[in-house]
């Protein structure tokens, strides 16, 4: 996943690179985690119904998404 700051209209922007098209934004951090995780999940709820063949996750994906998830109350103290 990535997550990056959106300068133009506030808050972030999360998408997965592996997920063509799955993108969202939240106001903060947390926020954006959990629109995150709902878009991936919607994504490949989507993507299974169409019968497109998925890879494996890559192990350091998850390591990420677990970093960030235990790192997020810090980052948003940092964002105010």
């Amino acid at each position: 996943m990535e997550i990056v700051a959106d300068t133009n209209e506030g808050g972030f922007v999360a998408s997965y690179p592996d997920l063509p098209g799955c993108i969202t934004c939240g106001e903060t951090l947390e926020a954006v985690m959990k629109n995150a995780q709902e878009a991936k999940r919607v994504w490949l709820t989507a993507a299974l119904e169409d019968g497109i063949t998925l890879r494996e996750p890559d192990a350091v994906e998850a390591d990420m998404d677990a970093i960030i998830a235990e790192n997020l109350p810090a980052w948003n103290k940092l964002a105010k």
